[in-house]
């Protein structure tokens, strides 16, 4: 009579994973490549696909419309920042680079800190809307806005969304 084996699964071999330094290492990389090309990045903007595909009139002109996401809570464990500190830095920072117009938006946020803590926190989103032939020069406007909120208020980070938009005032 024939033996039966047991049906023991067998051992997969073990995918080596990438160390966290590793990680974040690619994540940087990716970024700075992401950083270094903002001419490119702004040439696909001049045509928003949505409102072709829509069939949507073609009202207004190409924009760029850029979204950035200011948390109030501090990482270090300080007091958040207050409606009067951010509208402050708003008047003193946005304002003299976008005096055009902007919007904001109070909001509730939650992200992922670098420890991997889900944060939960009241949030302000500020929009601009730029013709798309200046979005080379005001990007590195908007990027010294982001660096500067991150330092005068111990940010991890301020997100940004770029997106195509076709606006008329």
């Amino acid at each position: 009579m024939p033996t039966i084996e047991p049906n023991v699964p067998t051992a997969q071999p073990r995918v080596p994973t990438r160390k966290p330094r590793a990680r974040i290492a690619a994540i940087g990389a990716a970024f700075a490549l992401a950083a270094a090309t903002p001419v490119a990045a702004y040439a696909a903007l001049e045509d928003p696909p949505a409102a072709a595909a829509s069939g949507a009139v073609g009202r207004g002109k190409p924009y760029v419309e850029t979204r950035l996401f200011f948390g109030t809570e501090r990482p270090d464990g300080g007091p958040p920042v207050t409606e009067k500190q951010f509208l402050a830095f708003v008047d003193r920072r946005i304002t003299p680079r976008f005096p055009a117009g902007l919007t904001i938006h109070d909001g509730r946020g939650q992200w992922r800190d670098q420890n991997g803590t889900i944060e939960r926190e009241r949030s302000y989103e500020v929009i601009l809307l730029y013709p798309t032939s200046e979005a080379p020069t005001q990007d590195p406007r908007i990027e010294r806005i982001r660096t500067a909120y991150e330092r005068q208020y111990a940010q991890e980070s301020v997100a940004r969304a770029d997106a195509p938009a076709r606006v008329d005032f």
